[in-house]
């Protein structure tokens, strides 16, 4: 739905940038969306078309190969877009660089930068982050996956499991244990993909089917003290600050989503006739678009405050947990809605709706489940 009027927080430049990830989606992802759900991946060429377009850059600094800007409604604003494709898992694995990468951009010398960032931000190679282990989540401080000194390498043993463009990712920022028990023991190697003794296993899903996921296992890998990203044992920092825009873009993208669910009921409604007359003169459906509408606009109010608060350099954690669940649980309910409007048609794979039912859940879970980040506002607000 376009509104007109003059936004509080977007300028031209924002606008501009719509335009140019408008034009990206329609003409290089939504004719094709169908086709990548059903191979289970994207195309490499899709990360170059997005780095051609000047998208995969967006929010990058300069001396990694990135186009800076001042605030996250960049980010925002490229996020509702590449959502009109539709598709959770184009998002998630287009963008998988912005969890994997912003490490190297932060802490990364300029030889990591150069060989771990600039081609990623290029669309020349895949980055993907890697935390989660099959024996814990969230649970960073207790990871288990070892990486012993030898030399100038660190052998890498462990495994790590739900990773977003595991089978293709060409780096793997990856969380491995190299002191004591706890946070102070963790540090950030970039592991490369052709490592010998890496393999990885596909994941199938519910949703996000055109997101490839992975099962990573490593035996012995060898990996130069050159990849360490940041000093030994300093890792866990990094992780915590990654986590926290990773939230708050988890809680765009449900908002995105929901704003797609709407929308295209609204046309749905307009157009389906039911007993001689349009769907929407029923009273029943029209309560269900405006009680839609509210809950998407109170979300769009609680992200655009929280992205501007983590704009001008605060650091509002308790806050960004609750709006990360607070869009989420809107996401789950709209989408519900949408598709009790489409009724049968929107039960077909095909529909937009249909997928983004599917896909909810993953919000709820991704990025710090739920009941994580309940508990964790509790914890930052000294309950």
């Amino acid at each position: 739905m376009t509104d007109s009027r003059p936004h509080p927080f977007l300028t031209a430049d924002h606008e501009a940038l719509r335009v140019q990830a408008r034009r990206f989606v329609d003409h290089a992802c939504r004719p094709h969306i169908d086709r990548w759900e059903r191979e289970g991946q994207l195309p490499r060429e899709l990360h170059r078309a997005a780095a051609d377009a000047g998208l995969l850059q967006i929010g990058f600094p300069e001396d990694c190969g990135g186009i800076p800007v001042p605030d996250l409604f960049f980010m925002i604003v490229l996020t509702e877009e590449l959502a009109r494709a539709g598709s959770g898992g184009l998002i998630a694995s287009l963008m998988s660089h912005g969890i994997a990468t912003p490490p190297v951009c932060a802490v990364g010398t300029a030889d990591q930068k150069a060989r771990f960032a600039r081609p990623v931000l290029a669309g020349e190679k895949i980055a993907a982050l890697a935390i989660t282990e099959p024996s814990g989540g969230s649970d960073v401080a207790n990871l288990r996956t070892r990486a012993v000194r030898d030399g100038d390498h660190y052998v890498v043993n462990g495994s790590k499991t739900f990773i977003t463009s595991g089978m293709r990712a060409d780096f793997i920022t990856t969380a491995v244990r190299t002191g004591e028990a706890g946070m102070g023991g963790v540090s950030l190697l970039v592991i490369e993909g052709d490592t010998p003794g890496l393999t990885r296993t596909p994941l199938e899903k519910m949703g996000w089917h055109a997101s490839d996921t992975a099962t990573l296992y490593f035996d012995n890998c060898r990996v130069p003290v050159g990849n360490r990203l940041g000093p030994e044992n300093a890792g866990f920092m990094a992780i915590m600050m990654n986590f926290n825009q990773e939230r708050l873009m988890l809680a765009a993208q449900a908002l995105a989503f929901a704003q797609v669910c709407f929308d295209d009921s609204l046309a749905y409604a307009r157009e389906r006739q039911t007993f001689g007359k349009p769907l929407i003169r029923n009273q029943v459906i029209r309560h269900k678009l405006a009680d839609m509408k509210m809950r998407i606009d109170a979300v769009r109010a609680h992200l655009e405050i929280l992205a501007w608060r983590v704009s001008n350099k605060q650091l509002p954690v308790a806050e960004v947990c609750l709006l990360k669940n607070h869009a989420c649980t809107m996401l789950e309910w709209v989408a519900n809605e949408a598709l009790q409007i489409f009724g049968g048609a929107g039960y077909l794979r095909g529909a937009a709706v249909e997928r983004i039912y599917r896909e909810t859940k993953v919000l709820t879970i991704g990025g710090g489940s739920q009941e994580i980040m309940k508990d964790l506002t509790a914890r930052q607000s000294g309950w």
